[in-house]
């Protein structure tokens, strides 16, 4: 892990130049050795004081990063481990409110071991506080992107870190909700790191110290361009603008090996894209489901993208997770099917494969933002409807979309193997089919 920088060197670190404007910090009276009179508790506090030059575990201010003005909420590590008191709940809830009166979004730099044992209860409570400062901030529709330093432990990490709508985390520093000194002695240290979190669907992606400015700005301008305008269904990328003749062949192009897949279809369509991971149930799955936000023509759009495989109960939920965060940002979704169905292994149904696949149903059919789908490949049953838009849906020529696919439906109605490809004619399952029954809008370069 790189050395443990203040929080105003952070603050410098991150800010475009000379943007950085604190905010007056609360007043607030309390008495000799705070609430509970802990004895030498204002000597700490003085000591704390006098090593770090703050007055508190927060530094709170305004600044610009890669060119938006956001509200930073910085931790010093220095000040009693960063560690949330009364004063900090104050410094925490005005910032948010700050942000709300001006619509920013607010970007928590945080560094923290938890609540301060020396305010008991009441520092717990600071915890509920700035849950509810974030709530109200969620439903202004206003973005929050954190970033986690080491160590981002306890409530700090329960409420700022994972609460946060992007969590971006630097190599090596030490994340979870139990610190070091209060963890079973035999616990893996390796499952309390940003790495970790990541894998575990709990954060978005590990960046570099160097890369942090950049990538924060990055997620800021995307996070903060909404937009009314459904986003346009892409182009077709296959070599061939020739509608299927037969429901087979429409089957057999969209299986090809040759086809293109999602990365291809989102490469031609953004000029640059961010990814989101996880969802935040303990589950990734970077193999079958492509989430984030690009710019499209010099406006966000926000990606859902299965990628050819059979998608798992992770990535129904990240792209549930994709979808409400555009939704409440105002930000319009694309989103890709591509999928032979969903994992239908025991493995599968031990994550909730149906609890994950209704709940993206019901993020579709909630979303008030435009939502746009184009069907690039297979459209497998249920597990490929999830993400599709209602009223909004497009096919390129080289797909199909089918209640099952035609070997199942063959076996479920005791056909033999001849009459697959006779059952997939009977399905109605090409492009042309889907149009004429109302399925999609429309076929895209057909």
């Amino acid at each position: 892990m790189a050395e443990r920088l203040s929080a105003r060197e952070v603050v410098t670190a991150l800010a475009d130049d000379a943007t950085f404007a604190e905010l007056p910090a609360p007043a607030r009276k309390s008495r000799p050795d705070g609430p509970l009179a802990w004895p030498g508790y204002d000597d700490s506090r003085a000591r704390a004081a006098e090593r770090t030059g703050e007055q508190e575990s927060v530094v709170c201010g305004t600044a610009r990063v890669g060119g938006v003005r956001a509200v930073l909420i910085a931790f010093e590590f220095g000040f009693l481990g960063g560690s949330l008191g009364e004063r900090t709940g104050d410094r925490l809830e005005a910032a948010y409110a700050y942000a709300r009166e001006r619509r920013l979004p607010v970007v928590p730099l945080v560094a923290t071991g938890g609540s301060r044992m020396q305010e008991g209860m009441l520092a717990l409570t600071q915890l509920q506080r700035v849950a509810r400062q974030s709530a109200l901030n969620r439903e202004a529709g206003l973005a929050q992107v954190a970033a986690l330093r080491d160590p981002t432990t306890g409530g700090g990490w329960a409420t700022l870190g994972a609460g946060a709508d992007v969590v971006l985390a630097l190599p090596g520093a030490q994340v979870g909700f139990a610190g070091s000194r209060v963890r079973p002695a035999d616990a893996d240290p390796a499952a309390y790191t940003a790495e970790a979190q990541v894998a575990a669907g709990a954060a978005d992606a590990v960046v570099g110290p160097q890369e942090l400015r950049e990538t924060l700005g990055r997620w800021l301008r995307l996070l903060t361009r909404p937009s009314t305008t459904p986003a346009p269904p892409p182009g077709p990328l296959g070599e061939s603008a020739v509608l299927p003749v037969t429901g087979w062949d429409a089957v057999r192009r969209a299986r090809s090996p040759q086809r293109p897949r999602a990365g291809a279809y989102l490469d031609a369509y953004f000029t640059e894209r961010t990814a989101i991971s996880g969802d935040r149930c303990g589950g990734t799955d970077p193999e079958g489901m492509l989430c984030g936000f690009g710019t499209h023509e010099g406006r966000t759009v926000a990606y859902a993208a299965q990628t050819g495989t059979a998608t798992r109960p992770a990535g129904y939920r990240t792209a549930a997770r994709l979808i409400r965060l555009a939704d409440r940002l105002g930000i319009p979704v694309l989103t890709l099917v591509d999928t032979p169905g969903a994992a239908n292994d025991a493995e599968a149904e031990r994550q909730g494969a149906g609890a994950a696949i209704a709940d993206l149903f019901g993020a579709v059919a909630g979303a008030r933002t435009p939502v746009t789908t184009l069907v690039i490949g297979e459209g497998g049953s249920g597990g490929a409807l999830a993400l599709a838009a209602p009223g909004n849906t497009w096919a390129t020529p080289d797909s199909y979309f089918s209640v099952i696919a035609p070997e199942l439906a063959a076996a479920i109605l005791k056909r033999p193997p001849r009459e697959v490809e006779s059952t997939a004619d009977q399905l109605r399952i090409r492009p042309q089919d889907l149009v004429e029954l109302g399925v999609i809008r429309g076929t895209v370069g057909g």
